[in-house]
């Protein structure tokens, strides 16, 4: 998904998306937090504790750890969509948002005329290679501190629960041929135990596999030139044409469609 490029993630990072057909993206899973600042086009989110939620350009839409959702991106008349998507650890969470709250806050929209240049300041942050590294990260909670003082909250990651952990086993190298047996191996359980464990997430093994290397395939054509053909290796499915199926019965879309508008 639109994450990837976060996987295993210690450090804050960006990355840029761009998408030229509309398309409705169902289970997606955020691992981690995720600030989308919308800059063309729009996005519509169902959250499953907010409903139905719209961002526009200059928008920001804030996923919290774990979340699990339906969302579509909406390019305009003329132009992809795009947005920037920065990816904050958890201990950076727990530092600004320490205080935690019994229910859970599902995803969040804040308008607002300053997200453009919070966004400035991530960019620049991360990208100057003279500014000592306890300064880069004091700097990089900014952003969090301008969410709570806009009224935002976000709760810190609880423990990690069974998808999450099979999910960012699977991430560390997403073209291995992972089978159920070495998994559960990998966790120091059996098989059966491995089961029942998954059955509280709503997805067996097979699934949860399948929706990590098509979710890591979308980040990459969305935020990356990478050729199709190396995508699909790249996410483990032995040639292109299968991933492209695969992609087009999970999605309802062409992995060529997120790039351009096929004539």
């Amino acid at each position: 998904m639109e994450k990837s490029k976060a996987k295993n993630n210690s450090r804050v990072s960006v990355l840029s998306i761009s998408q030229a057909t509309t398309a409705t993206f169902t289970d997606l899973y955020f691992q981690y937090t995720f600030l989308f600042f919308i800059q063309v086009g729009s996005k519509r989110v169902l959250c499953p504790i907010n409903g139905e939620l719209i961002g526009n350009a200059e928008d920001v839409i804030i996923f919290p750890p774990g979340s699990m959702v339906t969302l579509e991106n909406r390019p305009v008349f003329g132009n992809d969509y795009q947005a920037t998507g920065v990816c904050f650890p958890h201990p950076m969470i727990e530092t600004i948002f320490s205080d935690k709250r019994p229910e859970p806050t599902g995803i969040q929209v804040l308008q607002s005329d300053q997200s453009g240049q919070i966004l400035n300041t991530v960019q620049a942050t991360l990208n100057d290679p003279e500014l000592p590294e306890p300064i880069k990260q004091h700097r990089l909670l900014e952003p969090l501190i301008w969410l709570k003082h806009n009224g935002i909250y976000l709760t810190p990651q609880a423990e990690e629960n069974p998808l999450s952990k099979v999910r960012r086993l699977i991430e560390t190298d997403l073209s291995h041929p992972w089978r159920s047996g070495e998994v559960a191996e990998h966790f120091a359980i059996s098989e059966a135990t491995m089961r029942r464990w998954l059955t509280k997430s709503g997805q067996g093994f097979s699934k949860i596999l399948q929706n990590t290397r098509l979710e890591h395939g979308l980040s990459l054509l969305q935020s990356t030139d990478i050729p199709i053909s190396a995508i699909a290796f790249d996410c483990g499915f032995k040639t292109p044409s299968h991933f492209s199926d695969s992609f087009k019965k999970r999605f309802g879309i062409k992995p060529s469609e997120i790039r351009k508008v096929e004539g």
